[in-house]
């Protein structure tokens, strides 16, 4: 069968029904002055006329089939004409540019051509149109998470990284990835926060470029502090817009919780954004704890964030006095005991390391380490199971063999055992 092009259309009643679709409509088209009835509905060719390719064959009636003169002998299953229909429409409802959608088609060709794509299950192959779209718009920078297509798709995120990470690795492409900066900027402007609405009062309303900067500088500060590293960034995204909205205008919104604003903002909470927002409070703390003038208001949780915007200013200042690296300390300390113990005897250096455990040892400035290293998860080790081999037991004839190692080893061992055999071979005196 053979897709309709172009060509002269009349419709043919009482043709009967299209073998592909199942459709009564069928048609007859003059295509290249040959008569074909094709099906209006899908565009399958039912009958093909003959045709002539050249004069010459023309002169000696050498008539072949369409099919056999234009050498498209592979057809287009049904299920990847709605894929590629799916790309265009996903491509039109993001607004792309057209050589996106040309791109994401050629993609979706190109991983249809794999068995393992053929024969996936409906669920992936939905997948597998925004997979390809996502692949385009992150080769060009077009801002665009894989959320927002799952939503659009109504898709499960799982099952898209699953399919996205498959289509990468068969292909050989090369993504790069999604610019920090870049997403929260598209993140943040799908916030309901910049207008007055019934749901939002006009005390909760922000300017949209202001919320934008400062939470650009908090997801900096975290990125700076090892809380974006091997973590979604979305939680970490959430949680500095909440800060930076509450920073804004702190006398009013102080009192407004984080579940309360992704309510307001009409987006999704995601699970890890309170761990992600208590985190990132600790690293105010430190930093204004360098400060001495704020040193002296004590501050807490809530009431650093009136001063976000100062501690911001002086970011790099603060963070490399609140978070030295002791190394050389530790080494000058290290060689000073060296001395003492070449000065002192044993006893007063017993001594001394225990006046060191009760506390009197200066604290060594804290260093600035992934959350992982300074709160380790707990694993716990599989105790090896107790070995009953004593060494003591029997070794049989059929496994001595496996001990022998030199040719000497292997003589002793066959002459003690022909021995044994010719010993058992006499019979016992009367």
């Amino acid at each position: 069968m053979q897709r309709l092009h172009s060509g002269f259309q009349s419709e043919m009643p009482g043709r009967g029904c299209c073998p592909d679709c199942g459709s009564a409509e069928l048609v007859e088209d003059s295509h290249y002055s040959q008569s074909q009835l094709v099906c209006s509905d899908c565009g399958c060719v039912v009958t093909e006329g003959v045709l002539t390719t050249t004069f010459s064959e023309e002169s000696n009636l050498r008539e072949i089939t369409y099919s056999r003169s234009t050498g498209e002998n592979e057809q287009v299953s049904r299920s990847q004409q709605r894929g590629l229909r799916r790309v265009r429409d996903l491509c039109r409802v993001l607004q792309l540019p057209t050589t996106f959608e040309e791109t994401a088609i050629t993609y979706y060709q190109q991983a249809y051509q794999h068995s393992g794509i053929r024969t996936a299950r409906l669920q992936k192959k939905e997948v597998l149109v925004g997979c390809c779209v996502l692949i385009t718009c992150r080769q060009h920078n077009w801002p665009l998470t894989m959320g927002t297509i799952c939503t659009l798709l109504y898709a499960d995120l799982d099952v898209f990284s699953g399919a996205y990470m498959q289509i990468v690795k068969l292909l050989g492409l090369d993504v790069p990835s999604l610019c920090l900066a870049d997403l929260v900027k598209t993140y943040c402007s799908s916030f309901k926060l910049f207008q007055a609405s019934p749901s939002v009062p006009a005390k909760y309303v922000e300017d949209k470029e202001q919320m934008l900067s400062r939470a650009l500088q908090l997801v900096e500060l975290a990125s700076e502090t090892w809380l974006v590293t091997g973590r979604h960034p979305l939680p970490v995204i959430t949680a500095a817009t909440f800060l930076a909205w509450q920073s804004l205008r702190p006398s009013d919104r102080l009192t407004c919780s984080l579940a309360q604003f992704c309510k307001m903002a009409n987006v999704d909470l995601p699970y890890p954004a309170a761990s992600r927002l208590q985190e990132l409070v600790a690293i105010l703390l430190r930093m204004a704890e360098q400060l001495a003038w704020l040193r002296v208001l004590k501050l807490d949780k809530r009431s650093v964030v009136k001063h976000i915007g100062d501690l911001l200013q002086h970011r790099h200042l603060l963070l490399r006095m609140a978070f030295q690296d002791g190394s050389s300390e530790m080494e000058t300390k290290e060689k000073e005991q060296q001395r003492q113990r070449q000065r002192q005897g044993e006893e007063e250096v017993g001594h001394s390391t225990l006046d060191l455990s009760k506390g009197k040892r200066p604290a060594s400035p804290a260093l600035l380490l992934p959350p992982c290293m300074l709160k380790p998860p707990k694993r716990t080790c599989p105790t090896p199971p107790v070995s009953t081999v004593t060494g003591d037991e029997n070794i049989s004839d059929s496994e001595i063999e496996q001990y022998l190692r030199t040719p000497q080893e292997v003589r002793d061992f066959q002459r003690a055992q022909a021995a044994s055999q010719a010993a058992l071979s006499v019979p016992n005196p009367p």
